[in-house]
């Protein structure tokens, strides 16, 4: 399999690799990963807090939102947000029984919003345990300590908590932004065009599907390096002053 194989044919891999629709595919895609990852984290903290709580209600309905959105195939899910519309036509917000706020057309979600529907809710699902996990992590005697001596609640969390939880909770984070980026392709599937569809949009016309797969793989390479470094660096930023009290 060696990489001078005339069949790889670089000269096109070379051609499309800048090209205008490989370029606007792989912006999408990064679009698609921090609006994914934003809402999947914020969506998870609450969840995770959820988690937390003494009442069992709250619990209840993680441990069901978990089950269903890590229990069924991501795949399955874009597909069925993509088709939301034959389950309901439109959607009124407002109160119950009172007053609608405004209507929403089943068609009116694109392509694009039924990727971020489909992407953060699968998300969060997994960034509430990971949130949770980095909680937990932390000695619930440092918590006791700090209100023994007068910090309230917020500032307990913020200035203990947190930093120490940011130490579990980043590097779980950082591998699933970079699982995220490479998950997006999945959305290939429901007509958007990120960098996979962008890529097949081009082979299906010049039937050059190996240099075009050749493009994308590059493109999800470079990035995928680039986050991995950034993490790298990240988890050692937040690491500086407790390896020394190890």
């Amino acid at each position: 399999m060696s990489a001078t194989n005339p069949n790889f044919q670089w000269d096109v891999v070379f051609k499309y690799l800048t090209s205008a629709i490989i370029l606007k595919g792989l912006w999408t895609t990064i679009e698609l990963t921090v609006i994914s990852m934003v809402l999947g984290t914020i969506i998870g903290v609450f969840l995770a807090l959820m988690m937390l709580s003494e009442d069992r209600w709250l619990r209840s309905f993680v441990a069901a939102y978990k089950w269903l959105f890590r229990g069924t195939p991501l795949l399955v899910q874009l597909i069925f947000w993509f088709n939301i519309s034959a389950l309901y036509p439109e959607v009124e917000i407002g109160l119950p029984g009172g007053e609608t706020f405004f209507t929403l057309s089943g068609n009116a979600i694109t392509p694009f919003m039924a990727a971020l529907l489909g992407l953060a809710l699968h998300e969060s699902a997994y960034m509430a345990e990971i949130i949770r996990g980095g909680i937990l992590a932390v000695g619930q005697g440092q918590s006791e300590a700090a209100t023994a001596i007068g910090m309230r609640r917020l500032q307990v969390f913020w200035r203990i908590t947190l930093p120490q939880a940011l130490r579990v909770i980043v590097p779980a984070t950082g591998n699933q932004v970079i699982l995220m980026l490479k998950t997006t392709s999945l959305v290939s599937v429901i007509a958007l065009p990120e960098l996979l569809y962008s890529a097949q949009t081009i082979y299906a016309r010049t039937f050059e599907v190996i240099p075009l797969l050749i493009v994308a793989s590059l493109w999800y390479l470079s990035i995928c390096s680039l986050l991995s470094v950034g993490q790298y660096f990240l988890e050692h930023k937040l690491g500086r002053g407790f390896r020394s009290t190890n």
